[in-house]
């Protein structure tokens, strides 16, 4: 599939947006008095931080290697 210039750099900010939201949902977790009672959703969510920061460093890198 083709993607313009554009849509790369809103699927980035998505993206971004979605990264600070994640982070700070983990420092909450991890903030809890029994942060142990939250380990599936604290390894859920860095599982998907490291997901969605592997997404972002290959839009960053298409975006760069674009010359349009």
């Amino acid at each position: 599939m083709e993607y313009t210039k554009d849509d790369l750099t809103e699927a980035k900010r998505q993206i971004d947006s979605t990264l600070h939201k994640l982070r700070e949902t983990v420092k909450t977790l991890r903030g809890k008095e029994r942060p142990e009672r939250y380990k599936s959703q604290i390894t859920l969510a860095e599982r998907r931080i490291r997901a969605f920061e592997l997404a972002d460093f290959l839009i960053a890198r298409e975006i760069n290697g674009r010359s349009d």
